[in-house]
């Protein structure tokens, strides 16, 4: 790998050279690949929020005066700025600017707790923050604030505002900290010439804690580094196993900043092919039947729960859901055969189960065998189910799931002195789930590695 963000660990070269030579790695940033979807897929619609419908030509020129914003009011490639939005167009292109601009964002979840985002930004040495001016009760302004005021690095806010909410900031303000806020529709300049495509570089970091979904709060951040090279693979790899297309429509109920809706394929694999991304704000089945209907969306990944929940709620919203063809399910226990079965009856969809922690491996059934969480997403993924001892444990029996592979980083941010917890001394990430092997090769995820076990 040419180069990694400081306080990442990269892959070892003869890895590097297998995943170059198995196509697997493509050199191309993930911003630089949105410039290639816009020329391709120039008016077709990208973006679906609300009443928003963004093209992918409009979301490319967006992103690229976006960037030349940042760039002007100081962000420098290398930096970190912490995103917490919820599912806006507004995340998809303020992620891809930070991007454009060489700059690591790093995705935070607007559910995170807001007593735990100040320990965020200060393991990242975060610069900046882009967050809603409130969301939900939460004063996410004055939680910048805090921060700002505590350390000395976070100087820049950029606040989202809901449409038709009058921004408090008119322009860009300064408080007695010296921190500048601005809101983030202000920030726009005129496109600079594009910085050299590194793709071996950093392009995002993830919060993970190895429950399969990518984010979730408690104890000192986990951070996973994401280069461009592995995340585009990834979310490309997932594209094809799901046949996706630019006639598909995506519904992103979960969380964008989570790997689950970003990445497998969800937002990135969906734009990738030309497809449309509609942007709820969580899985309600109140909001998102009526979505699946206008929109007529054909896929969608939810929590397990949340599947049950769309079909309780489908005589009383009574939605036309015909043009549903894959409903991901994940983030909890497999789904049972039963339920299974419900799901593709009561929607008409073929249920995948997905298991997708922020650093890999990620899991997919093919549809033959509910129950199982399913297989690996790359032929270059390596699994082994170890026990307690270390040793590959018999098919059948749980042992802990360890993995790498093209897109399994092999350390997290800054995070030395736990490392050789979390990966073995060749590299293999210890996810911490339980999962056992079955008659027919399949992988099901049956819980978590006791705490003890771990340490």
């Amino acid at each position: 790998m040419a180069s990694m963000l400081d306080g990442c660990t990269p892959w070892p070269q003869e890895f590097v050279d297998r995943y170059w030579a198995a196509g697997h790695w493509g050199g191309n940033t993930l911003d630089n690949l949105l410039r290639g979807w816009a020329l391709q897929y120039g008016p077709r619609t990208a973006l679906v929020h609300g009443g928003t419908r963004v093209t992918y030509a409009r979301l490319n020129r967006r992103v690229d005066r976006v960037a030349a914003g940042f760039r002007l009011r100081g962000l420098r490639p290398g930096m970190r700025v912490v995103v917490q939005l919820p599912n806006v167009p507004e995340f998809v292109v303020g992620v891809f600017a930070l991007m454009r601009a060489g700059v690591v964002p790093v995705l935070c979840p607007v559910s995170y707790p807001a007593s735990e985002v100040p320990e965020l930004v200060r393991v990242t040495q975060a610069v900046g923050y882009v967050g809603p001016a409130e969301y939900r009760g939460v004063d996410h302004t004055a939680v910048a604030a805090d921060i700002a005021a505590r350390w000395p690095f976070l100087r820049r806010v950029f606040t989202y505002e809901a449409p038709g909410t009058e921004s408090p900031y008119g322009g860009m303000t300064t408080d007695p900290s010296n921190c500048q806020y601005a809101p983030l529709g202000s920030i726009d300049a005129a496109p600079e010439p594009a910085l050299p495509p590194d793709a071996g570089q950093v392009a995002l970091l993830l919060l993970g804690d190895g429950d399969g979904w990518g984010y979730g709060g408690g104890g000192a951040p986990v951070l996973v580094p994401r280069t461009h090279n592995d995340f585009a693979y990834q979310a490309r790899a997932a594209a094809e196993l799901v046949s996706l297309t630019e006639e598909d429509v995506y519904l992103a109920a979960l969380p964008a900043a989570s790997v689950f809706a970003l990445g497998c394929p969800g937002i990135v694999g969906t734009l990738g092919v030309g497809g449309t991304v509609v942007l709820a704000d969580g899985p309600d089945p109140a909001e998102c039947l009526p979505l699946v209907e206008r929109e007529r969306v054909t896929f969608t990944s939810l929590p397990t729960a949340a599947a049950g929940a769309w079909l309780d709620a489908l005589p009383s919203v009574r939605a036309d859901v015909s043009s549903l063809r894959l409903v991901q399910t994940g983030g909890g226990a497999p789904l049972p055969r039963a339920a299974a079965e419900r799901l593709g009856s009561g929607l008409g969809a073929r249920p995948q189960q997905v298991f997708a922690p922020a650093g890999g491996p990620v899991l997919l059934t093919d549809g033959t065998a509910p129950g199982a969480q399913g297989r690996p997403l790359s032929p270059d993924d390596e699994i082994h189910l170890v026990g307690a001892d270390g040793r590959n444990v018999p098919d059948g029996e749980p042992g802990e799931l360890l993995a790498r592979g093209p897109y399994t980083p092999r350390g997290h941010y800054r995070a030395a002195g736990d490392e050789a917890r979390r990966f073995t001394p060749d590299g293999y990430f210890r996810t911490g789930a339980l999962a056992r092997r079955t008659a027919d090769g399949g992988l099901v995820v049956t819980g978590r590695v006791p705490e003890s076990a771990t340490d």
